[in-house]
């Protein structure tokens, strides 16, 4: 069986896309926010992003380590949140729990995704968190994301990769879309 070649657009491009057809309204609704707010930002698109090898290749163009960003939520599932933490750090729900003061958490089921932030599984991004009206989704940063210079995230949809300002994101994003974040230091190696 023949695998199919993952496609990047070799040029980063600033801003917005220029021609909008073929895009989502959920996306053009980030590019809309984004510049309303003054926020600069370079996009590299791409086919759809489905593994890290993928997300290495954009890496390449974009010049931003990869972040994962995980939707969990708490065992009741009254509670989700979403983590953005380096792509390259182990991930263990005991580590962020006991910073939460959560019993237990998991990955929270596609059709929350889709509720709160209107995103899908593999979009996950914390520009979701614009379609997240009552705030029901808590943002927690691992140190080293909040620490670093530039965020990379996708546009709601994992079809095109943006690069932007950290302080970009705290100081002028999260006030916009009502929401307040949490740092978390999870450990580097795995135990």
């Amino acid at each position: 069986m023949e695998t199919k070649q993952f496609y990047v657009d070799t040029t980063l491009y600033k801003g917005r896309p220029e021609q909008a057809e073929n895009r989502l309204e959920k996306e053009i609704r980030v590019y809309d926010l984004l510049d309303s707010l003054g926020i600069e930002y370079e996009r590299a698109d791409h086919d759809t992003a489905d593994t890290i090898e993928d997300c290495e290749k954009v890496e390449e163009i974009i010049g931003v380590d990869i972040c994962k960003n995980l939707f969990l939520c708490n065992r009741q599932m009254t509670k989700f949140y979403m983590l953005m933490m380096p792509g390259k750090k182990p991930f263990k729900t005991k580590d962020i729990s006991q910073q939460i003061g959560s019993a237990r958490l998991s990955f929270a089921p596609a059709e929350k995704m889709m509720e709160y932030l209107d995103i899908t599984p593999g979009s996950v991004s914390i520009m979701g968190l614009m379609n997240d009206k009552n705030c029901e989704v808590q943002l927690l940063l691992d140190r080293e994301i909040a620490q670093s210079e530039y965020v990379r995230c996708h546009p709601c949809i994992n079809t095109s990769t943006l690069k932007i300002k950290t302080s970009d994101i705290i100081e002028k994003y999260l006030p916009a879309v009502k929401h307040n974040y949490v740092v978390v230091d999870l450990p580097n190696i795995v135990e």
